[in-house]
């Protein structure tokens, strides 16, 4: 995301959206940064999936940072794009954006950089197909 952008809008496709419910929260009423992890690992798994050909596995995450926390029934939506596919690895940036109520606006949460392999039946490393 350009950082003077006056309209700023997720980057990538829209891979899952779901709403932060109550059972998700931390004892300040925020959304748990591991819940939302946890939702942006599957948005990058459904990616690399895609472009694997099927089964993959997550090998590391790097570079995340929250920008504003999520609040229960909140709208999130995390948003993929696959930047880089090696022999057998697939490196997928995903966006988290939330939807502002009513009028639609939409803020940017966080993102990070997921980093997968497509393995086989036997969970061994293949090449991406």
């Amino acid at each position: 995301m350009n950082s003077i952008d006056d309209n700023p809008s997720p980057n990538g496709e829209m891979s899952l959206q779901t709403i932060a419910m109550p059972k998700d929260t931390n004892a300040s009423g925020d959304i748990f940064g591991g819940w939302l992890l946890s939702q942006m690992d599957i948005a990058a798994a459904v990616a690399a999936g895609k472009v694997a050909g099927g089964r993959v596995a997550t090998v590391a995450i790097d570079n995340m940072n929250f920008l504003v926390p999520v609040h229960v029934g909140a709208v999130v939506g995390c948003y993929t794009e696959v930047v880089n596919v090696g022999r057998s690895s697939i490196q997928v940036i995903v966006e988290v954006w939330i939807d502002k109520g009513i009028s639609g606006e939409k803020i940017k949460v966080t993102e990070g950089l997921f980093v997968f392999v497509a393995i086989d039946n036997n969970g061994r490393t293949r090449a991406v197909s």
